[in-house]
């Protein structure tokens, strides 16, 4: 029995004291681990995965890297391979702009880089540009759950010319303090 009081206390304590750690210095690890999308010009669907790594450089406001891979599949043609790999920024609105619950944050996301489609009797590599709102919620002080919303163009050498690719994502990031990256190369360093 006092197992189970426990454990839900800890639970509700969880829910209450979540924060966002979105403060100068932290570091930002995760990404979309289920992202849908498609092409607009081929009518296609795809399906990828996008690890990101970002350093808060003031409170708020994160850039980094993000790599995406996935498959696209189109309408009576084979599936082709998706790539993205760039830069990106990530802006979380704070509590006086935007009314959300307290375990929650409204954040918008940018990224720009090198892009395309290849496969299925079709191309296009070139520069890629995407932007998007997403949300934010705080599992715990250190981990949050995504869903990201965003619009990318590819434009480049190719068959399809400019691609308008909406996309939907599903994910998680980790926010750690320096102190805490330190402690873990410390770490491994000393094994």
């Amino acid at each position: 029995m006092k197992k189970i009081f426990f454990l839900a206390t800890a639970f509700c304590l969880t829910g209450i004291v979540s924060k966002a750690q979105t403060q100068k210095g932290y570091y930002l690890i995760g990404g979309n681990i289920a992202s849908m999308g498609g092409n607009t010009n081929e009518k296609s669907f795809n399906l990828q995965i996008e690890p990101k790594a970002a350093w808060f450089i003031q409170d708020d406001l994160a850039i980094g890297g993000q790599v995406s891979l996935g498959l696209d599949a189109g309408r009576g043609r084979g599936p082709a391979f998706n790539y993205f790999v760039g830069p990106m920024a990530r802006y979380y609105f704070g509590d006086q702009q935007v009314n959300t619950p307290k375990q929650t944050r409204l954040f918008a996301e940018a990224n720009a880089g090198i892009g395309g489609t290849n496969g299925g009797g079709r191309s296009t590599n070139g520069f890629e540009a995407g932007i998007g709102p997403g949300l934010a919620f705080f599992v715990n002080e250190n981990i949050a759950l995504e869903l990201l919303a965003k619009g990318n163009i590819t434009t480049g050498a190719g068959n399809n010319g400019v691609a308008f690719k909406p996309n939907l994502g599903l994910g998680f990031q980790i926010y750690l303090p320096t102190s805490k990256i330190k402690s873990l190369r410390d770490d491994m360093t000393r094994k």
